[in-house]
């Protein structure tokens, strides 16, 4: 299995200012070869670190940090797509490690409409002629913004975050059951299977809860883009960490053996491009 969406952190109050005191339990380092408390990378196929700051110091260390680690396969960093040396800087990160993609936390940028802006869309230009994934961050005012771009850019892969955050805790479908089909239409999207617990009543929640998302998920999205991920350490807040994965994957084990290793392993490598 290849978890897609692992967070590897130093931890600074400063610097992790969105880790408050109702997450006591995130304010420790997360540290490449930790073992989780629901399984490890025996196995031999890992995981994908991922951002978690806008920060270049972060990125460098993620990559070079995880290069060392044999259970993670790759990184998904950060730069600043907007800037004149856009290019250097991706030169700069594939040199400290092993590089798969960028992502930007479009859902904490005041503008809705982020992903709209001319400098960003020049810089995310230079992703796909260098064979880099991008992955979207969004919430619900984020997912049209999302929609535009994903069309606007055929050639480039495009990895929808948590399925884009719907509001499981109110138990809403709409409007994301809508922007999922029309997300779903664009072939260079993969979804990422992963963050739904935390999006519910982090107190009460439990697995019926996010099934009629993993439902719509596999309705327009199929077996063949769907990615798990398992939002280590941040599934922590739900509670028990093995029973926040559970529900993302046991819903899979319906499926034919083969569409269960296409979503836990084969579609990872097909959006981040790894070699294993």
């Amino acid at each position: 299995m290849i978890d897609a969406h692992r967070h590897f952190w130093r931890y600074s109050p400063s610097s992790h200012a969105w880790i408050d005191d109702t997450m006591p339990m995130l304010k420790r380092d997360f540290l490449p070869g930790e073992r989780v408390l629901f399984g490890d990378d025996d196995d031999g196929s890992g995981c994908i670190a991922v951002q978690a700051l806008h920060s270049r110091e972060e990125s460098r260390w993620l990559l070079e940090a995880c290069g060392a680690s044999k259970g993670v396969r790759g990184v998904v960093a950060w730069a600043d797509l907007r800037a004149g040396e856009v290019g250097a800087q991706l030169d700069e990160l594939a040199a400290a490690g092993p590089l798969l993609g960028l992502r930007h936390l479009a859902q904490d940028e005041a503008d809705a409409n982020f992903y709209d802006r001319a400098d960003f869309r020049r810089g995310l230009a230079q992703l796909a002629e260098r064979d880099l994934c991008f992955d979207l961050l969004v919430r619900e005012p984020q997912r049209e913004s999302a929609l535009r771009l994903v069309r606007d850019f055929p050639e480039q892969r495009f990895v929808l975050d948590h399925l884009g955050k719907p509001r499981v805790r109110e138990r809403a479908l709409e409007p994301w059951s809508r922007q999922m089909r029309e997300l779903a239409g664009c072939d260079n999207l993969f979804a990422k299977l992963s963050g739904l617990a935390t999006e519910a009543d982090l107190a009460r929640w439990r697995p019926a809860d996010l099934a009629p998302y993993i439902d719509v998920a596999l309705e327009c999205f199929g077996p063949a883009r769907l990615i798990f991920g398992s939002d280590w350490p941040v599934c922590l807040l739900a509670g028990d960490a093995r029973a926040a994965v559970a529900a993302h994957v046991d819903p899979l084990r319906r499926l034919s053996r083969d569409e269960f290793h296409a979503i836990t392993h084969a579609n990872a490598v097909l959006a981040y491009g790894l070699t294993l």
